[in-house]
C-alpha cells in the first residue's frame, strides 16, 4: 500500500517506478481524489467550527432576551448538524474510494532493480552446482514416480480432478522427509523460528499481504468466508499486524511447513502433467520482520539460507534477480532460485525470496519503536521460500534417478527416511 503523502510530495517520481513496472501514471488521478477528500474535510472543519461559535452565540443570545435570533441561530445549528452528518458518511466514501486504487496499485521497485518488461530481461546472479550427466536419456519425475507405483494422478483427478496427487509409501515419506529436514535447518542453524498458524484468514489478513483484491480469482474460500492459505507467508507476516513492536526485538523470524493452496486461474495449459503447478502443494516458508536498515542484509541473508537446502541435497541451481516487469505485486526486489531438471532439461523455480519495504506493513499497520526514542515507524518485511518442498521432491527424483527406475536418497535425507538410501519399484 503506498503513501498518498509520499506520493503528494512527489507525484513524478511515484509514476516514474510505476513506468518500471509497465503501468501508465496515476498521480494525477490519485491526487485528485486526495484533493476531493482534503477539500471536503476542509469543508466539515469550517462547518464544524461554525456549529461551534453558533453554539457559543445562542447562548448569549437568549441571555440577553433575543429568542427571535435565537431560533435563527438554531435554525442555522440544525442545518449544520445535518450537513455534518451526511458530510461525515460523504468523507468516509471517499476515503474507501482512496484506500481501493491504492490497493491495486504494485509496489515501487528498489534502484538496484533491473530495468525489463519480463521474463527474458531478467538478471542471472550466479549458478551453483554440477549438473548431473546420464548413460540413459533421464525421464521426468511424472513418469519415475507411476513406474515405482508411488505418485498416482489418475486416482488424485477421480478425488478432486486435475492439478492434484496422491503419493505413497516412500514417495510420501520422502515429502515428510523434505518438511522436516528443511524446518530442522532453518530453526537449528538459520535462527528462524518455527510457527504453527492458521491456514485459513479473514479478509483482512489476506488483505494485509497483498493478496486481496489482486490475487481474488488464484485463491479459495471457503463456505464461512475464510480464505485458504496460498502460502504461509500469508499467516507469518500477519502476525505482527496492528502490533507495535520494539526495535530490540528485530528482527524476527519465522518459518513454517504447511500445505499451500493456489486456483491456479492463469495456469491453464500450463505444466499440465506432473507436481510442478498444483492446488495443493507442502512448502516450508520463511518470513522476516525487520528495521527499513535491517532490509537489504536481510534479503541476502534469507536467500543463502533458501540456497543452503539445495546445497545439502546436492542440486544445482541458478539464482536470478528479477526484473522491473517481472517481480510480484508487493515485492521491492526478487531473487528467483531455479533448480536443475534434467528430465526437463531444464531450470524451474523452486523458490522466490522478496522483501517489500513497507508495502505489506502499510496494509496490516505493523510499527516499531525506534530506539531513538522516536515516533512510530513501518516495519519492512520479507519472505522467501526455503523451499516449495514438492518441486525439491522433482528436482530429487530426476536428479537422482537410476538407469533401472530406482531413486537414491541424498545422504541428508536418509536419517529422516529411517536409513533408506534407495527407492526402488515394490
Amino acid at each position: 500500500m503506498h503513501d498518498i503523502r509520499s506520493i503528494r510530495d512527489n507525484p513524478a517520481a511515484f509514476d516514474q517506478g510505476l513506468a518500471l513496472r509497465g503501468l501508465e501514471p496515476l498521480s494525477a488521478e490519485l491526487l485528485k481524489i486526495d484533493s476531493e477528500k482534503r477539500d471536503h474535510i476542509r469543508k466539515l472543519q469550517d462547518a464544524q467550527a461554525r456549529r461551534n461559535a453558533l453554539s457559543k452565540e445562542i447562548g448569549e443570545v437568549m441571555r440577553s432576551g433575543d429568542k427571535v435570533k435565537a431560533e435563527t441561530l438554531k435554525a442555522e445549528v440544525a442545518g449544520l448538524k445535518d450537513f455534518i452528518s451526511s458530510g461525515e458518511e460523504t468523507e468516509r466514501a471517499i476515503t474507501q474510494k482512496l484506500n481501493d486504487a491504492l490497493a491495486v496499485i504494485p509496489n515501487i521497485p528498489l534502484p538496484d532493480v533491473p530495468k525489463g518488461k519480463d521474463e527474458h530481461d531478467n538478471v542471472e546472479f550466479h549458478e551453483w552446482g554440477v549438473k548431473p550427466t546420464f548413460k540413459f536419456e533421464p525421464r521426468q519425475h511424472f513418469d519415475i514416480g507411476e513406474w515405482l507405483g508411488l505418485m498416482d494422478f489418475e486416482t488424485a483427478a477421480k478425488l478432486s480432478g486435475a492439478r492434484f496427487v496422491v503419493l505413497k509409501g516412500q514417495l510420501a515419506k520422502l515429502e515428510r522427509a523434505l518438511g522436516q529436514f528443511m524446518v530442522d535447518l532453518h530453526t537449528e542453524h538459520h535462527g528462524y523460528q518455527e510457527v504453527y498458524a492458521p491456514l485459513m484468514l479473514r479478509d483482512e489478513a489476506m488483505f494485509g499481504v497483498g493478496q486481496l483484491p489482486k490475487f481474488k480469482e488464484d485463491l479459495f474460500q471457503t463456505t464461512s468466508g475464510h480464505w485458504l492459505i496460498p502460502t504461509a507467508e500469508a499467516s507469518l507476516t500477519n502476525l505482527v499486524r496492528e502490533k507495535v513492536l520494539e526495535e530490540k526485538e528485530l528482527p524476527v523470524r519465522m518459518t513454517a511447513y504447511t500445505p499451500c493452496f493456489r486456483a491456479e486461474a492463469g495456469a491453464a495449459g500450463k505444466d499440465t502433467r506432473g507436481m510442478i503447478r498444483q492446488h495443493q502443494f507442502s512448502k516450508v516458508e520463511l518470513v522476516s520482520i525487520v528495521a527499513p536498515e535491517q532490509a537489504e542484509a536481510e534479503h541476502t541473508r534469507m536467500l543463502n539460507c533458501a540456497e543452503e537446502v539445495l546445497k545439502r541435497l546436492n542440486l544445482a541451481f541458478r539464482t536470478i534477480l528479477l526484473c522491473t516487469g517481472d517481480m510480484g505485486f508487493g515485492s521491492a526486489k526478487t531473487y528467483d532460485i531455479e533448480v536443475w531438471l534434467p528430465g526437463q532439461n531444464a531450470y524451474r523455480e523452486i523458490s522466490s525470496c522478496s522483501q517489500f519495504g513497507e508495502f505489506q506493513a502499510r496494509r496490516m499497520d505493523a510499527r516499531y519503536k525506534p530506539a531513538d526514542g522516536k515516533g512510530p515507524r513501518y516495519v519492512h518485511t520479507l519472505n522467501g521460500s526455503g523451499l516449495a518442498v514438492g518441486r525439491t521432491m522433482v528436482a530429487i527424483l530426476e536428479n537422482y534417478q537410476s538407469d533401472d527406475g530406482s531413486v537414491t536418497i541424498p545422504e541428508v535425507l536418509r536419517p529422516y527416511m529411517g536409513g533408506v538410501e534407495k527407492i526402488t519399484r515394490g
